[in-house]
This record gives structure tokens, C-alpha cells and sequence, in this order.
């Protein structure tokens, strides 16, 4: 029987507001596995204690099942999200000494560094867990981290769309049209398409591909691909942009790609007009109408025409569904389609607002 530990672990110490210590972490370890052998309890217990105290003063803030955003401002700010927006925690670090080496500790157990001539990096560093640090003197005064955490919480379609959307969005799925979710930092970009996704018919295979694992539909036949930075040496990246090329030689019946952000544009586009429809995408933008120009500075920066991008996207990206969040709401503002003008460019025609 598989189960996941760390997460038991995380639930359980947070529910009794218990210290991460190993003893504790084999009690609960125990209590429910009951057919490890004590050896095999052990052992788990100091692999979780290890994944846990990695974080140090954070640790109480990382097993809290509600947080999804941590932000280090300095050794005495640090503050949490829980789902009402930011607030100051009372977790506070003994120096900025103990801030910079949590981050540095962090960054090396990915392979990477974090010094005077790295002065930042963006890696995931746990299960659903990704981390932004940057130090003096980019960073002025004090090291800044940002943790952001991705919670495998599922949630209904229509407990996220309500009852007008759902039918719409079930239907474009079934069309197999592909779609494009688009919004801000925190709109629920993930968490929607996760739905959606878990929407698919179980026939179908689901091929995954993130630089961060994020998205954990409920779906029979999903196969993962995860970005890889390089290493301190500089080797052994494998980028968003290798991986499609790959998806695609894996027979996929739907394409997902977690968040669009850069040359991998350029084989999303490709990779749909080659008959892999029903594909779903994210990409950050403040509107529906933006994504257009959006994609064709993606695709213009990555070295095809601007012509060329928009007959490109013309046939590959088909709806847009745009997400804002609103103080601690999240919702659906817009659904749009993207259309071609006279004069070959892509525009977005609104199919329903919502506010």
C-alpha cells in the first residue's frame, strides 16, 4: 500500500500543533501505518523529519494545509496567505544570516547555486512547492523569498464555475476545442484547469508537462513531464521547449501545458496545427483581448515571424477562458474566442462576461 507520508505527516502535525521532532513524525508514522515494521518506521520518519525541518522557522507555515503563498520580507516579516489575502505570522528568524542560508540551503539541494555570482533563483524545492529567492545587494537590505504552494485539494467544476459555466465549459471539453485559461498571479489559473482536466473523458491519454508539478487531475491516464534546471556546472537542463517536442512522440490524446511563458510558444503552436487538438494551456495576462499581442511577443522573441505567429495561432489556440481575482474571490470573467481579420491578425470575440 502506497501512501503519502509527508502529507500525512504535514495534516497531522498541524491539526495536533505538534513540533516536526522525529519522535512525533513516528507516532503519527505508526499510528497510521500499522504494517510497517518498527525498522520501516524509522526510516520513513527520518526521511519526513528531514523534508519538513528543510524549511526551518517555515516548517509550521509549510504543513498548514491552507497557506498557498509564504513571502520572507525580512528576519522579523514573514508573512502567510491562508485563503483571506496576506497577513503577518508570528514566525520570525534569529538573523538575516539564518534567512540567507534557509534559501542557499534550498536552492543547492536542487543542484543550484545561490551566491554574489547567482544572485537568484526560481526552483521547486518540495511537492508542489516553489521558491524565488534573491539576495543583497540585488535584493536591498535582506534576502527576499517567495514560497508559492500548490495544494492537490480537488475541487468540482461547478463548485469553481457555479451552474451557468459548468454546462458551457463541458461542452467546448467534449468539442475537444482547445483552450487557452488565462489571468493574473493567484487567480486560480491551476486550480480550474486541474477541473478541467479531471473532465476528460478516462478513454483519453492526458500527457502533463510543467517546469513545477501543480497539476493533479482525477483522471485514469495521466502521464507527467517535469522541466529540470541545470546544475552548478551548468548541465543537464531539460527545458519546457524539449518536452513538447517529446509529449509529442508519446501519443497524447490531450496536450497540457502548465504555464506558457516562453520559447516553448513556438512548439505549442506547431504541435497544434499538427492535429493535436483538444490541448489545454495557461499564460499570465491581464485580459482575454491582450492575448494576441501576448502570444506574438512569445513567438516574436522566439524568432518566427509575427505573420507567422498569428496564422499559427489562428488554428491552434481556440478559446480563451480568463480568471480574476477579486480580494479573496476567484472567479471566471470572460470567455472568448479568437478570431482573424481581414488582414491575417488574430483578434478576441467576447462569448460571455461574467463579473
Amino acid at each position: 500500500m502506497q501512501i503519502d507520508l509527508d502529507g500525512l505527516v504535514r495534516r497531522n502535525l498541524a491539526q495536533s500543533n505538534q513540533a516536526p521532532s522525529l519522535s512525533n513524525i513516528s507516532a503519527i508514522i505508526k499510528d497510521h501505518s500499522p504494517w510497517l515494521t518498527p525498522a520501516e518506521v524509522i526510516s520513513a520518519a527520518i526521511i519526513s523529519t528531514a523534508n519538513l525541518v528543510e524549511f526551518g522557522p517555515l516548517t509550521p507555515l509549510v504543513a498548514d494545509l491552507r497557506s498557498t503563498d509564504i513571502l520572507v520580507k525580512s528576519k522579523d516579516e514573514v508573512w502567510i496567505d491562508v485563503g483571506e489575502g496576506l497577513e503577518l505570522s508570528q514566525v520570525r528568524f534569529e538573523s538575516e544570516i539564518e534567512v540567507r542560508n534557509l534559501a542557499q540551503r534550498l536552492a543547492t539541494n536542487t543542484g543550484r547555486r545561490l551566491d554574489e555570482a547567482h544572485p537568484y533563483v526560481d526552483v521547486p524545492v518540495g511537492d508542489g512547492i516553489r521558491m524565488h529567492a534573491i539576495i543583497p545587494p540585488i535584493a536591498r537590505g535582506t534576502t527576499q523569498i517567495a514560497f508559492r504552494l500548490i495544494r492537490s485539494q480537488h475541487r468540482s467544476l461547478a463548485d469553481l464555475v457555479g451552474v451557468q459555466i459548468e454546462p458551457l465549459l463541458i461542452d467546448l471539453i467534449r468539442a475537444r476545442r482547445s483552450i487557452l485559461i488565462t489571468g493574473g498571479t493567484g487567480a486560480g489559473k491551476t486550480t480550474l484547469l486541474t477541473a478541467l482536466l479531471s473532465e476528460v473523458s478516462p478513454v483519453e491519454r492526458i500527457l502533463i508537462i510543467e517546469d513545477t508539478s501543480e497539476l493533479f487531475p482525477k483522471h485514469p491516464h495521466v502521464v507527467h513531464l517535469q522541466a529540470r534546471e541545470t546544475n552548478v556546472e551548468g548541465a543537464g537542463g531539460v527545458t519546457m521547449r524539449d518536452l513538447v517536442r517529446q509529449a509529442l512522440r508519446m501519443r497524447p490524446d490531450r496536450l497540457v501545458i502548465g504555464e506558457v511563458r516562453g520559447a516553448e510558444i513556438v512548439d505549442l503552436l506547431a504541435a497544434l496545427n499538427s492535429g493535436h487538438d483538444g490541448a489545454f494551456a495557461t499564460i499570465h495576462a491581464n485580459s482575454a483581448t491582450a492575448i494576441p499581442a501576448r502570444i506574438e511577443a512569445l513567438g516574436v522573441a522566439a524568432g518566427l515571424d509575427r505573420r507567422a505567429v498569428h496564422s499559427q495561432l489562428a488554428s491552434a489556440i481556440e478559446i480563451i477562458v480568463h480568471l480574476r481575482r477579486d480580494g479573496t474571490r476567484r472567479f471566471v470573467s470572460e470567455i472568448a474566442e479568437i478570431q482573424v481579420s481581414d488582414d491575417g491578425l488574430c483578434f478576441v470575440k467576447t462569448l460571455g462576461r461574467w463579473a
